[in-house]
């Protein structure tokens, strides 16, 4: 007799948290990799990005000020990302 595995309620909630972590870090490298690899920034893409990624930064950007536009967006932008992914690897961990 074949036993089916299922998975208990934690272990669906440490992953959709985790998961919800990795794809705001997601948006923010990507909008930090538009940025610097000089993207069209009147694309609508770029606009979808960077309505996603702005809020998401919360309050990171600024956080330094860098005189390269560039490095200050690689910087803030960058913390915000490990930020997210810190904070729902944390929360993870109190689930399990």
């Amino acid at each position: 007799m074949t036993r089916l595995r299922t998975t208990s309620g934690r272990g669906t909630a440490v992953r959709v948290v985790t998961g919800i972590g990795a794809l705001f870090a997601v948006i923010e490298v990507v909008y930090i990799l538009m940025i610097l690899l000089g993207a069209n920034q009147g694309n609508g893409f770029f606009h979808f990005v960077k309505s996603l990624a702005e809020p998401l930064a919360l309050f990171f950007p600024g956080l330094f000020s860098i005189s390269n536009a560039d490095m200050a967006v690689f910087v803030n932008y960058g913390l915000a990302a490990v930020f997210w992914l810190v904070v729902t690897g944390f929360i993870a961990r109190l689930l399990r």
